[in-house]
């Protein structure tokens, strides 16, 4: 089994073979929620007014998410695991997700052009992702970390692509000298300035929890709406 690591937006375009898609900070930690939750359906959409245009056509389903951080126009929440820890299971248990951000869901969309398989990769589901991608035994693996905004390198992401490169491969990986990483960096820290009510100071906490959920989370194609569905394995 061959492993790339790869980063960004370009990185998610020019995948192959089975593909993690890395958002650490927040889209891929926001999904697990939403299944602990007892959701019926994530829907990935990548375009804002196609997100907003689906919740317009089904006034029961929940929208989430923002573009360049800033809230979704219109949204139930932000891109936020407190948030749906807040509102808690009785708001999602049964009901369609439409989530939409600026760099997880657009790196899913991009990689989907060409990937045999596209997994959402996290902190919190990093080992039962291991496990099936070793199960699976697939030619080649591409771990793509998305960065800020798909555009410049985050440690999150680059620090659960190594620790998804250790589970599958042994190569070393130290979760203390990970941690430094993370948290003396902007992408973290930004969190704890409240300076901004939808940058919450405990989404980091959650964010970088390890191994929570025994469950995969991977992206398909749905035949007949065409939409990007998220399913748990």
């Amino acid at each position: 089994m061959d492993v790339i690591r790869t980063r960004l937006a370009q990185g998610a375009r020019e995948a192959r073979g089975l593909v993690v898609i890395v958002d650490v900070f927040r889209a891929f930690s926001c999904a697990p929620f939403l299944f602990h939750y007892k959701v019926q359906k994530v829907i990935l959409e990548a375009d804002p007014e196609k997100a907003s245009a689906l919740r317009s056509e089904h006034p029961d389903w929940i929208l989430m998410g923002e573009v360049n951080e800033v809230p979704i126009r219109g949204g139930d929440l932000s891109n936020s695991p407190s948030e749906i820890l807040k509102k808690g299971e009785g708001f999602f248990q049964g009901k369609t997700v439409v989530h939409r951000t600026t760099a997880g869901v657009t790196g899913v969309a991009a990689a989907m052009e060409s990937a045999r398989e596209v997994l959402l990769g996290s902190l919190l589901t990093a080992r039962a992702t291991a496990r099936y991608i070793l199960e699976k035994a697939p030619e080649r693996v591409t771990l793509v970390a998305m960065g800020s905004r798909g555009q410049e390198a985050a440690p999150e992401d680059e620090v659960c692509a190594e620790y998804l490169e250790h589970l599958l491969t042994g190569r070393p990986h130290s979760p203390v000298a990970a941690l430094g990483d993370i948290l003396f960096q902007v992408t973290a820290r930004k969190f704890l300035y409240r300076e901004r009510p939808y940058l919450p100071p405990e989404d980091p906490v959650l964010c970088l929890q390890r191994d929570l959920f025994d469950f995969v989370l991977a992206a398909e194609r749905e035949k007949t709406s065409g939409c990007i569905v998220v399913r748990k394995r």
